[in-house]
């Protein structure tokens, strides 16, 4: 399929189990892709990009640094001649802990990245979007930006933040023709679910079981990416400022047991 042949997209954390998803999602679609990643993950990256070939690049992206920012909508531009979608995608969960108990250095590391990253994506890019007549930026958020969860507050702060931060820029950009909206997710079967957050913890599929709800199973990375190929497309130019939830129906709480609506 060609929906993005004259689209390039832009993914931070492009080497993360949803990263890569997107990544490979897009350049299927005939988009040119350039593949952020940290210093830690640029081999990754660079081999990602080796393996889709001329319309992949691999940049090092810190999201907290906007040097880096700069230097990777540069090289896109010189790489690939335009900048049309941006994939806030990078991001970090905090380890188990108490408010009490967590230092400032913790918090901070969160904020700067869940939340500073995609304030210094949306800031960066919008020039290249407008040298570009338009495009579409998608923040990745999560439905801890739709409550509370104990021991993990430095998390559900930086993604309800994120919900404020989509919203504001939408109204700032849409008569740009730069559409600005936000997925979501609620548990999707990555390393972030299935590895502990830091030694000696467990990892959260440890104490998430999807049963109890109306879709019985953990998200796959795919099930974003396609949400994500809907919204940065034609398809969807009439869409900004939408919060799309993909949770399989954990936010709703616990459905009706099979067989239990017809017996009604």
């Amino acid at each position: 399929m060609t929906r993005f042949t004259h689209q390039t997209a832009l993914i931070t954390g492009g080497t993360g189990g949803l990263g890569e998803s997107h990544v490979r999602a897009y350049h299927a679609e005939g988009a040119k892709v350039v593949i952020g990643s940290t210093a830690g993950g640029l081999s990754r990256a660079t081999q990602l990009a080796t393996e889709l070939g001329d319309r992949a690049l691999a940049v090092r992206l810190d999201v907290t640094s906007e040097d880096d920012w700069a230097a990777a909508v540069t090289a896109t531009e010189q790489a690939f001649g335009t900048l049309t979608i941006l994939v806030n995608n990078a991001g970090v969960q905090n380890s188990a802990t108490t408010i009490e108990a967590t230092d400032q250095a913790r918090w901070d590391r969160a904020l700067a990245i869940n939340v500073t990253g995609q304030f210094l994506g949306i800031k960066t890019v919008t020039p290249a979007m407008r040298r570009a007549g338009g495009g579409s930026i998608v923040n990745i958020g999560s439905t801890m930006g739709y409550g509370g969860t104990a021991l993990y507050a430095s998390y559900v702060a930086s993604k309800w933040a994120v919900r404020g931060l989509t919203l504001s820029a939408a109204l700032e950009l849409g008569r740009d023709n730069i559409r600005v909206n936000a997925i979501h997710p609620g548990v999707i079967s990555t390393r972030l679910i299935h590895e502990p957050a830091a030694p000696g913890e467990r990892p959260i599929s440890d104490f998430y079981d999807p049963e109890p709800f109306a879709i019985p199973r953990l998200g796959a990375p795919a099930d974003v990416s396609a949400a994500l190929l809907y919204l940065t497309s034609p398809e969807a130019s009439f869409a900004t400022g939408t919060e799309l939830v993909l949770d399989g129906g954990l936010l709703l709480g616990p459905a009706l047991p099979a067989g239990v609506a017809e017996a009604a």
